[in-house]
């Protein structure tokens, strides 16, 4: 084979590396650009997440600085999104008080929302002589003295959105739902008693991060 032959097989193969090159960045641009498109159109909206009660069953210090609980909460989820369902892949409850947690994480099973439905859970949350810090036993105490102990029931996990047959990549979601527990002479109108646990009815809006 002479050595123009051999020329033109290099240029031969430079042209077609350059057409699979070239068709593999077009391919990958199109493909960004519908997902820009599809996300400037649609705009998914977080859900809206809602904790409706508490039941306290236990709550106490005990020596040196154990921290014990046991608590059922009932946490209701909306979707605001009239064309996009949400896969809740992961949500993992747990209560935290002053920022340290104080119970187990409790798993809430996989599930779909779908257009503006809403889904209802109610789990328990509990934690067994937990140790915590010496001034946040001593803190928890006073608030109980005080009649008032301020508990955040909180959610980690993750989610998709589903448009169409199309399903996103997974997205971390982070909910905090304050909760406004009152004791002894401080018990307000929305505190049940059911036997030795106290049941509130709180309705608090909770603060959702996606």
């Amino acid at each position: 084979m002479s050595g123009k032959e051999k020329s033109c097989g290099k240029h031969g193969n430079h042209y077609w590396y350059g057409r699979i090159f070239t068709g593999i960045i077009t391919f990958i641009c199109i493909v960004l650009c519908v997902v820009l498109i599809v996300g400037l159109i649609l705009h998914p909206h977080k859900p809206y997440f809602t904790l409706q009660d508490a039941t306290v069953y236990q709550l106490n210090v005990s020596s040196p600085n154990f921290l014990s609980s046991s608590i059922q909460v009932t946490i209701g989820s909306r979707n605001p999104n009239g064309k996009i369902g949400i896969y809740y892949d992961r949500l993992d409850v747990f209560a935290s008080y002053r920022n340290q947690q104080i119970t187990l994480l409790t798993s809430i099973p996989p599930s779909y929302q779908g257009h503006r439905d809403i889904n209802v859970w109610s789990p328990y949350i509990t934690g067994n002589t937990v140790p915590v810090a010496p001034y946040l036993a001593v803190s928890l105490i006073d608030d109980q003295s005080a009649g008032m102990i301020l508990l955040n029931i909180k959610i980690d996990g993750r989610l998709r959105w589903k448009v169409g047959t199309w399903i996103s990549g997974g997205y971390h979601i982070d909910v905090n739902c304050p909760a406004y527990l009152t004791f002894g002479d401080k018990y307000s109108s929305n505190t049940i008693g059911i036997g030795p646990a106290m049941k509130y009815q709180l309705d608090r809006q909770c603060n959702t991060n996606v």
